[in-house]
């Protein structure tokens, strides 16, 4: 009995030795195209990003292609290894295909934020370092990532937009021309001198060092409504200054006319008929 299963060990034993014998070539050459092939797509991807910040691509669009470019080859590369294996790879990429179906299915808000983030990255509709308003909220750009686009608001929140809603929607974008009309409104007592006040206005914006002289500042009558007289004040600064312009001239404006006498007319309500 001993004697039988000494010789079946012996037998499958040899059988081994023989197929890995018979299979060691595939399995040494395709570990070898594995690490070559791993090699070369490192070289490969630094060689790309090394040409698109030479041909100075923006920075965003540049990491997507490597990044895309880094995973179709390392996807063709594993094809490769298993076929060089004797994998049949034609019943691999049907099961490829289906679960790319399946996961595509299910995943469709995030297939649309990431079509709106190529629409972004390829049209530029802002940049990072950008002030913009979208989606309600007010920031700066600082990240254009594939699925969502990163905000910094005024009190330094992070603000996350899904790409999709922010392709497919209104942009506002603040920082394109470089500099931004100031909107300010003050309502006056139909008492006021109107000559009298726009000269004063016009010059608290002229005397004010961040207010820029191309375009002009302007001031003027907006309204006239049954409680007030509303006048316009509407300088121009850049964007970086419009915050501290914006408070500088509302504070300014009201010390103004508190030393000439003008009354800054209170809202009053409309009384319900």
């Amino acid at each position: 009995m001993k004697t039988l299963e000494i010789s079946s060990l012996s037998q499958y034993i040899r059988e081994f030795v023989k197929i890995l014998i018979d299979y060691s070539p595939k399995l040494i050459s395709a570990f070898l195209i594995l690490f070559i092939g791993l090699y070369a797509i490192r070289i490969i991807n630094r060689l790309v990003k090394k040409i698109m910040v030479q041909r100075e691509l923006d920075p965003t669009l540049s990491k997507f292609l490597a990044d895309i470019l880094l995973w179709i080859l390392r996807v063709l590369l594993f094809v490769t290894f298993i076929s060089k294996l004797g994998i049949e790879t034609s019943s691999f990429v049907a099961i490829l295909g289906a679960a790319g179906l399946a996961v595509g299915l299910s995943l469709q808000g995030s297939l649309s934020n990431f079509a709106g983030g190529m629409l972004i990255i390829l049209f530029k509709p802002f940049r990072v370092g950008d002030t913009i308003e979208a989606q309600g909220v007010v920031g700066t750009v600082t990240e254009i990532q594939i699925f969502v686009t990163k905000l910094i608001s005024a009190n330094n929140q992070t603000i996350l937009i899904p790409n999709g809603i922010l392709s497919n929607g209104i942009i506002t974008n603040f920082s394109v021309a470089g500099m931004r009309r100031i909107d300010l409104v003050f309502s006056l007592s139909y008492d006021t001198d109107i000559k009298l006040a726009k000269e004063m206005v016009m010059q608290v914006m002229e005397n004010h060092p961040l207010v820029l002289k191309n375009p002009e500042p302007i001031v003027m009558v907006k309204a006239l409504t049954d409680n007030a007289i509303h006048l316009a004040i509407r300088p121009w600064t850049n964007n970086e200054n419009f915050g501290i312009v914006s408070s500088d001239i509302l504070q300014d404006c009201k010390t103004a006319f508190d030393n000439a006498g003008i009354v800054i007319q209170p809202f009053v309500r409309d009384n319900p008929k």
